[in-house]
């Protein structure tokens, strides 16, 4: 690992919760170390707004330029790490340049969330703090450090933190 900017991409299958979570929160949590970005392949084309009021009104985080997009756009990208948040992905996701670390993060699919608004977005607030919980720890290893089956191993054990949504 160099010293620039890890370059970590989250991806999901609509875009449109999960992923858009992670991505954010990143953003908020290590701007100084990492560039993040979401991806879906099957993009809805929209951000789910309970998604977006969570993150605006509970972390408040911007998602002004957040939109729903399409794994393709990243093709040829090459990323330091790849996670990916819903088991769909996780399936289908696809070869990438530069061999990525990849990691499978699961959590519940916001758009399955039943109930009255308030109920879904305090559901949508859990699945936010257990991505939250699991960038904490991921972002507290020395990665400049570390080599790619260590940090691997890691990334597979963080899955399993918190993971009580």
């Amino acid at each position: 690992m160099t010293n620039e900017k890890f370059d970590l991409l989250f991806l999901c299958t609509g875009n449109s919760a999960r992923s858009i979570l992670g991505e954010y929160l990143l953003k908020k949590i290590d701007p100084l170390r990492f560039n993040s970005c979401s991806a879906g392949a099957n993009p809805t084309g929209v951000i789910n707004p309970l998604v977006q009021r969570v993150l605006n009104e509970k972390f408040q985080i911007s998602t002004a330029d957040a939109r729903s997009k399409s794994w393709m756009e990243f093709k040829g990208v090459h990323f330091d790490f790849v996670i990916t948040v819903c088991d769909n992905a996780k399936e289908s996701c696809p070869i990438w340049p530069g061999q990525p670390i990849i990691a499978h993060w699961s959590s519940p699919d916001p758009a399955e969330f039943q109930g009255t608004e308030e109920e879904k977005i305090h559901q949508i607030y859990e699945v936010a703090l257990q991505i939250r919980r699991r960038l904490e720890l991921f972002t507290s290893l020395p990665l400049e450090k570390m080599d790619r089956l260590r940090l691997s191993e890691e990334m597979t054990t963080i899955a399993f933190q918190d993971s009580s949504v």
